[in-house]
């Protein structure tokens, strides 16, 4: 497991990852904004990661919570948007505490983890041009750390 806090090259941090249930997100700390989903798919042994076109970098599928929006909700529809997959269920992993870049904001992260049998073939899109089925031993050029972490505190399930 990776020791924490991992580093992004922008200077953004995982602190922390805790494992909670759905219910348990009401509970989070209300002067940290939950702001995002990501989910870890999985197929087999791999992990699902998409190459973003602006920022030039793998990462996993995910963004902002919309308003109304509950945190699968946006995972669910981050996760189609970004890569065309689909599975028959995410279950919360857990949430992070991260820092952005470059202003030192603190936020949660909802962590959604998955699995599919049959991978749907990715699209290219507005936001991401690629995706890959990453092995977390294997190296991937251009991952964000704080996306590798996050996959490998995430195992299957």
């Amino acid at each position: 497991m990776p020791a924490l806090p991992v580093r992004n090259a922008d200077g953004s941090a995982l602190l922390s990852f805790e494992r909670l249930a759905e219910a348990d997100l009401a509970g989070l700390d209300p002067s940290v904004p939950l702001t995002a989903s990501l989910v870890v798919l999985r197929h087999g042994d791999t992990c699902l990661m998409v190459f973003n076109r602006f920022r030039q970098l793998w990462e996993l599928p995910g963004g902002m919570i919309d308003p109304g929006e509950t945190p699968l909700v946006a995972a669910v529809r981050e996760l189609e948007e970004e890569s065309a997959q689909r599975p028959d269920k995410l279950d919360l992993a857990g949430v992070a505490r991260v820092t952005c870049a470059p202003d030192d904001r603190h936020e949660f992260l909802a962590i959604y983890r998955g699995c599919v049998d049959t991978p749907l073939p990715f699209v290219p899109n507005t936001e991401m041009s690629d995706a890959t089925w990453w092995h977390p031993a294997r190296e991937l050029r251009a991952l964000t750390p704080i996306d590798a972490a996050l996959a490998h505190l995430c195992p299957a399930q």
